[in-house]
């Protein structure tokens, strides 16, 4: 075993140890099975079992490497402390015996019982957290807060959960230096950086510690991307689902409204009313999803026309489509043309006591989708026109669940001309289901 002054030499292979644990673990972090497998914190078996594939395979190699002369190399007892800081005191002693194996068979005989006891010590000190969360407090330079932490302890005592780990790890460091340097034990039954003097001692558990730090925080990182990418996930649910609850009471007082003037002058009518409105109902009351193909929408659009239609007469309310078939199976937001078609009836035509008519056309540009929702009603005057995507509950709607949706690549103008009546115009990318 070649013993190793402080000085150069030294500090340059303990700077490449750390930064082949840094890069071994940022390469690790690529893939997406190891970092759902980091992300679930309450692991189940198979998850422990994945965890234990990815990392002593990598963690072998490297003890093979510092056999073919890389002493810097060799992640032995860090990468078995790791796996039993993350995997428990089952994956920590199996995964530090695998990692061992290249230098036991190189008659290192000491090197497997010491693995194990390292990946052992990581999985009692996980069993010993009260939060698991806490271990991803250890970093490379937590010994950094040991002043602070004495400091506060004096006055008042209080358990410093990210030093636990920190002091596994030394002590792990230490024994091993220890053990490889007593006289009944021959030099090659175990690898270790055999440091020459204080100064080099230390410097050698330093670079142990944060070799074993290092990839716990590249790893932290990544959960915390994850989270973030998690969390926005879950606040678009949730401006979604408030936008649906301000569209459907909208859409259903509207309609309940029609049926309760039906109901008093023409009961088969409102029996006819309400058979739709429960076909209405039932499709509300699916379980709610964000995209739906631009047929079933606009089967919705048509049961909502059908009251409609039955309300103003069919004499006076004419419903005209020009859907491209191309367009049928393009996925839409859900409820985005049934708000703008009750603006159209409720804002364009109410005031015509002749009527009118609504149009819906739909065509595909260049793998865009291009939407058209138009009336001949009263018109929007012009001063009052750009009020309608804030003050209009419908449009404002829709225009926000776009925005949601899409970002800034979307579509949404209005036109209109007072008298004549109002154009709505969405473009949106296309989407279709996967063959």
């Amino acid at each position: 075993m070649e013993t190793y002054p402080f000085g150069r030499e030294l500090i340059f292979l303990l700077v490449l140890k750390v930064g082949v644990a840094a890069s071994l673990a940022a390469l690790l972090a690529r893939s997406a099975t190891l970092r759902r497998v980091l992300f679930t914190e309450l692991r189940d078996s198979d998850e422990k079992v994945r965890l234990m594939l990815f990392l002593t395979p990598p963690l072998a190699v490297s003890v093979w490497l510092r056999l073919a002369g890389y002493p810097f190399a060799d992640l032995t007892l860090e990468g078995s402390f790791l796996l039993g800081l993350l995997g428990g005191r089952v994956v920590g002693p199996v995964g530090g015996a695998i990692v061992s194996l290249p230098g036991f068979f190189n008659h290192e005989w000491l090197v497997t019982p010491l693995a194990s006891a390292a990946g052992l010590t990581g999985g009692l000190i996980r069993q010993l957290m009260p939060n698991k969360e806490l271990i991803w407090n250890f970093g490379p330079f937590t010994f950094l807060n040991i002043p602070r932490w004495l400091l506060r302890l004096l006055r008042e005592p209080r358990a410093a959960w990210e030093m636990v780990p920190l002091a596994g790890v030394v002590l792990l460091e230490v024994g091993r230096v220890a053990l490889g340097d007593a006289p009944f034990i021959a030099k090659r039954w175990l690898f270790h950086m055999d440091p020459s003097g204080a100064g080099a001692f230390v410097v050698v558990v330093l670079a142990t510690m944060m070799a074993a730090a290092v990839p716990l925080k590249i790893w932290n990182n990544t959960r915390t991307e994850m989270k973030l990418v998690e969390h926005q996930r879950l606040l678009l649910k949730a401006r979604m689902d408030a936008l649906s609850s301000q569209i459907n009471p909208h859409f259903l007082f509207n309609t309940l409204n029609t049926v309760s003037s039906l109901i008093r002058y023409d009961p088969d009518m409102a029996r006819v009313v309400v058979i739709k409105l429960s076909s209405i109902l039932r499709r509300l009351l699916r379980k709610q999803e964000n995209f739906v193909p631009l047929r079933d929408e606009l089967a919705f659009v048509d049961d909502y026309l059908d009251i409609e239609v039955i309300r103003f007469g069919r004499d006076k309310l004419h419903i005209q489509k020009e859907i491209d078939e191309a367009t049928l199976d393009a996925f839409v937001p859900t409820m985005l043309l049934q708000p703008i078609v009750e603006n159209c009836l409720k804002h364009g035509l109410a005031a015509r006591l002749d009527g009118g008519h609504i149009r819906i056309a739909a065509t595909l540009e260049g793998g865009r989708l291009r939407l058209r929702v138009e009336d001949n009603g009263v018109g929007i005057p012009k001063d009052q026109l750009p009020e309608v995507y804030v003050k209009g509950i419908g449009m404002s709607n829709v225009h926000e669940r776009l925005k949601v949706l899409y970002g800034d690549d979307f579509a949404l103008s209005i036109s209109s001309r007072e008298g004549q009546g109002t154009q709505i115009h969405i473009e949106i990318p296309e989407l279709v289901p996967a063959a």
